[in-house]
């Protein structure tokens, strides 16, 4: 109990704090701020200790410089200004368009982008043009409509308080929207050509943890995503995985047609959390930091760290650079200490410098709050909340200290089902602390507690 009332003690202060620096802002610093022409407040002290990094080897990430007043509700609610011409059903998907505009909130949205905002805002799309298809009888939309749509659905989130540069962060254009080159997006046509029932019998039900594993529903999508790629050179005949080779970009593009379909026969909450966990599988495989150059790093640790002082403090230095980037995953860490590992390693770097210099996986994510603590993300699919009163929050996992594990070879693990170091996907109780989804347990971080180290930059 003790531990619930320190945290929500510290968030008073924090908020208390931020509005006194937001006056000092306003009243007295703004002619410092001018000449900044950039979004991000740089450290100076660990720019002067990277020289070889430029601006340009890596992009740096947006960190707004004030929160809002805590004064002032975290609400954005604007009436967006639509085309007319987008015949989507955003009615039917209501509440997840609200989940999305959520997760992809204003600032948050560049370091969520990965794990949580991008993943949703695409199932987002797919449950869309899926619940629309039931009165369109189109799995996908022609290119003048999906202009049309995609404006829509961008003005609808910003609109609801999510990011004005969600295309860009996510990479998403209105040919996403389209059949590309899939040849089929008739619902009739689908239906007649994949083995439906089997697709529904695999997709419909599915584990967030099994999947990603024993790849059922996957499987399944790839099947069918192959048969309809397959259906305008009349190859079904053919054993799919001897032609798969030469469509493979025409079957991943009929992979998207596949997922609207299973968005158009679950009801959106469901075919929500079937999409997520999906995508999810591919989000933890692939450690979405960019690694700079690290030949300061090499001269500190090369040649058998003759100096552990020198050596530490490089990887302190490149490491807090690392940690400006994003919210990482669990096991999205485990990859992140790999890939940055096996570069060591082919720098000359032999010893294992994450143990001599206490290198944890909580060192690869962004760090939050006045405790200085890396926010590692849930390895499953998560949502961030919002309380008009005290803002954006989320789950993050802050009870595992987990040494980052140095590798043993030169190559990267390729499957985060070959992991040997057992990650939770939630925060794993202790001895003080009752059980898994006990209140003390889920540290939830306020958009004022990250704002805190940025301003005191």
């Amino acid at each position: 109990m003790k531990e619930r009332v320190c945290i929500k003690l510290s968030l008073n202060i924090t908020l208390l704090e931020l509005f006194l620096l937001s006056l000092c802002f306003h009243g007295s610093c703004c002619s410092q701020l001018d000449h900044l022409t950039g979004p991000v407040l740089m450290d100076k002290k660990m720019d002067a200790l990277l020289p070889e990094i430029s601006p340009s080897a890596t992009p740096q990430p947006f960190l707004p410089l004030l929160a809002p007043s805590p004064l002032l509700p975290f609400t954005n609610t604007t009436i967006p200004k639509l085309s007319g011409r987008c015949m989507l059903n955003f009615t039917a998907a209501e509440s997840l368009m609200s989940i999305t505009s959520i997760d992809c909130w204003s600032a948050f949205a560049p370091f969520l982008a990965n794990v949580i905002c991008c993943p949703q805002l695409d199932a987002t799309l797919s449950i869309l043009i899926g619940q629309s298809s039931k009165e369109t009888n189109v799995l996908a939309l022609n290119g003048t409509l999906a202009k049309y749509c995609l404006s829509d659905i961008e003005q609808i989130l910003v609109g609801q308080g999510a990011n004005d540069s969600l295309a860009q962060i996510c990479s998403i254009h209105a040919s996403n929207l389209t059949e590309n080159s899939c040849p089929v997006k008739d619902v009739n046509e689908f239906e007649n050509t994949v083995d439906t029932s089997k697709l529904l019998a695999a997709c419909a039900e599915i584990d967030p943890v099994k999947e990603c594993c024993d790849q059922i529903c996957q499987s399944a999508i790839l099947e069918a995503a192959t048969r309809i790629a397959l259906k305008a050179s009349e190859l079904l005949s053919i054993d799919a995985p001897h032609v798969l080779p030469k469509h493979s970009t025409t079957a991943n593009a009929c992979k998207s047609i596949v997922l609207r379909w299973l968005g158009s026969k679950l009801d959106p909450t469901h075919a929500k959390h079937v999409l997520r966990a999906l995508s999810n599988c591919n989000v933890n495989k692939v450690c979405p930091l960019n690694f700079p150059d690290m030949r300061h790093v090499a001269m500190g640790c090369g040649n058998g760290i003759s100096n552990q002082t020198a050596c530490c403090s490089a990887m302190g230095s490149y490491v807090t650079h690392l940690q400006k980037q994003s919210f990482i995953t669990n096991l999205q860490a485990l990859d992140c200490a790999a890939s940055l590992g096996t570069k060591l390693r082919k720098s000359n770097i032999t010893k294992n410098v994450y143990s001599l210099c206490h290198i944890s996986l909580k060192d690869f994510s962004l760090q939050v709050g006045t405790q200085e603590a890396g926010c590692l993300l849930p390895s499953l699919p998560s949502d961030a909340t919002l309380d008009t009163s005290s803002g954006i929050s989320f789950l993050c996992d802050l009870n595992d200290n987990i040494p980052a594990p140095w590798p043993t070879t030169s190559q990267v693990p390729t499957s985060s089902c070959n992991k040997t170091i057992k990650i939770p996907a939630l925060p794993a109780a202790t001895s003080a602390q009752s059980g898994l989804y006990n209140d003390d347990v889920k540290h939830f971080l306020l958009f004022a507690s990250l704002m805190v180290p940025i301003m005191l930059l």
